[in-house]
């Protein structure tokens, strides 16, 4: 199989770039830029330059490929909606080029914004009063066009960490260092899903192969991590105080983290597991961060 992959350098595509290429797959990433064409071959993918903003790149490389996954984001937070709206523009035309075949597009969206303050599930939709503030259209986009597009998401948690994660955990680290302590929002147990990028890369193949139009999956393996874990772990590699910042105190500490850090969002990826036979194998994101390597890179956030 030919799989376009978008988003194919980042933290979570460069995974599931390899993760196809290793289960015997061809795969197209799309690069940007000379770097990123270079870290494709290097990796034995083929090279097809754009970006999510170049429409016919995004059609014509879908036009040559047996499936598409999409993983591209613009994680621009100060202008939300405008990276949104790329993204949906971009899945509308990545799921017109497959329209009327039984090639699939999987696109991916997020836990966080299904059911804050119980466990979400893969057949939960999306919190209105969330997606209103945080309008991301990914899985709108891909479940509207299943009529005619062989469409199905994966759900990832806010923490997919691993080696060389540039993500929300090392930029707690990086304010626990700058302010000399390392902080949770009122009573720290608020709760966090995560899942390794490994994982998570694995999934995404499971379900192009699946081809299920219309499915929902969660690439979850924690299903929800008390906030004042992670920040406990990392206060002990940093030798920092542990402590409680109330929720008027979190934006001035946290910055536009804040929001995120006093989120209780815990997600289960039970049906996931029973209708891909898939399972988190990698560490936990405790277990990850006591390896060390993300006190090692942090400073480099």
């Amino acid at each position: 199989m030919r799989v376009f992959v978008t988003g194919a350098t980042g933290f979570v595509g460069s995974a599931v770039v390899q993760e196809f290429i290793n289960a015997g797959h061809q795969v197209l990433g799309l690069a940007r830029s000379d770097s990123a064409a270079a870290s494709l071959a290097a990796a034995g993918a083929g090279v097809h330059r754009g970006s999510l903003d170049d429409l016919e790149s995004l059609h014509s490389g879908a036009a040559e490929a047996d499936a598409v996954v999409h993983t591209a984001f613009v994680h621009d937070f100060a202008n939300f909606a405008a990276a949104a709206a790329t993204d949906a523009r971009a899945i509308d035309v990545l799921g017109e080029t497959l329209a009327g075949s039984s090639r699939p597009l999987v696109v991916t969206s997020g836990t966080a914004i299904v059911s804050p303050g119980r466990l979400a599930t893969e057949t939960d939709e999306p919190d209105a009063a969330l997606t209103a503030t945080w309008p991301r259209k990914s899985e709108e986009s891909a479940l509207a066009m299943i009529d005619r597009v062989c469409a199905s998401v994966v759900r990832l948690p806010p923490s997919v960490h691993g080696e060389h994660d540039r993500g929300f955990v090392p930029r707690l680290i990086g304010i626990a260092r700058e302010k000399g302590v390392s902080a949770y929002v009122g009573d720290g147990f608020n709760r966090w899903p995560a899942v390794h990028r490994l994982d998570a890369a694995r999934l995404f193949r499971l379900a192009v192969e699946k081809r299920a139009s219309g499915a929902c999956y969660h690439g979850v393996g924690d299903e929800g991590v008390p906030f004042r874990e992670i920040a406990g772990v990392i206060g002990r590699h940093l030798n920092v105080p542990v402590v409680s910042k109330s929720n008027d105190e979190a934006s001035d500490h946290f910055g536009f983290l804040g929001l995120f850090a006093a989120m209780d969002v815990p997600a289960s990826s039970a049906l996931t597991q029973q209708r891909l036979g898939w399972s988190a194998n990698q560490p936990g994101l405790l277990a990850d961060l006591d390896r060390g390597h993300y006190f090692e890179q942090a400073a480099l956030v």
